[in-house]
């Protein structure tokens, strides 16, 4: 592509945060967004904010503050949505911060001004919106965590597990990973599983680039890692069946392997985030 041409991101974020992606880092995905070297046109969130509880509650207020503020410092336009209340019936009160139409106004309006549009959501309510940027021209591709609607990833032009991209999200209990090197933790899909000899490949991706379609990690140029397993590091709960499938997000230790000069061998393997439970 030349790099002038426009991309436009637009992140629907409550959907995000309730879907497995509660800390997505900003600043990794305007990294993943400009990996192929355009010019980053538009770069907008759609965030939730309880006013009523901020008013009882200065933690939370000050906390989403800074949080905001982090996200702004990053480059981003950031449109506050404020939650609503709403009492049943029965007395029940149910709350909502829907985003849906105003990200989907947006980008539609934006779109004679972009090239490539990556949204970040999983909602399949965002299939029409997606065939109608397309038919304007624009490239559509399209970010997800758990839940992410199956039409809606049909419907894109490419569709990226959030869960594999380098560093997008954090794993508390690894404050210093060090995504992809010898000792670090990281998530990646099964490529090739040998049931009868009780072993098989995983495959990572080890870096942000502009080649992401070059899946085969033998290619010089790709940014992925072949990692072997063996299947007495696949957790009780990890069936043949999973691994089967390029669906499931798998997390697990890397080790350097004793056999293969730079191999890498996978540890500690289990189902991420329970994404397919």
């Amino acid at each position: 592509m030349s790099s002038s041409f426009r991309v436009g991101v637009f992140v629907d974020a409550e959907n995000v945060r309730y879907n497995g992606g509660f800390q997505m880092r900003y600043d990794v995905l305007r990294r993943f967004a400009a990996r192929e070297g355009g010019i980053l046109q538009r770069l907008n969130t759609y965030m939730a904010f309880d006013a009523e509880r901020a008013r009882e509650d200065m933690e939370y207020k000050k906390k989403a503050q800074t949080y905001q503020q982090m996200v702004r410092d990053f480059g981003w336009k950031i449109t506050v949505k404020l939650v609503r209340r709403y009492t049943d019936e029965s007395g029940n009160v149910t709350t909502k911060a829907n985003a849906d139409l105003d990200m989907a106004v947006d980008a539609m309006l934006q779109a004679n001004k972009l090239d490539q549009v990556l949204l970040v959501t999983g909602d399949g309510d965002f299939l029409q919106v997606v065939e109608a940027l397309q038919n304007t021209g624009c490239r559509v591709e399209l970010m997800g965590f758990k839940n992410v609607s199956r039409q809606l990833q049909q419907q894109v032009d490419a569709y990226y597990s959030g869960f594999l991209i380098p560093d997008l999200l954090p794993i508390s209990y690894e404050p210093r990973n060090e995504w992809g090197k010898p000792g670090s933790c990281v998530r990646g899909v099964c490529t090739k599983w040998f049931a009868d000899k009780g072993y098989g490949f995983l495959r990572i991706m080890d870096r942000i680039s502009p080649s992401l379609w070059v899946t085969d990690p033998r290619e010089a140029d790709s940014p992925y890692i072949s990692v072997f397993c063996h299947v007495n590091e696949l957790a009780d709960d990890v069936t043949e069946d999973m691994l089967m499938s390029r669906e499931t997000v798998l997390e697990f230790y890397l080790n350097e392997s004793e056999q293969k000069d730079n191999g890498l061998v996978a540890s500690n393997v289990r189902l991420a985030f329970s994404v397919n439970r």
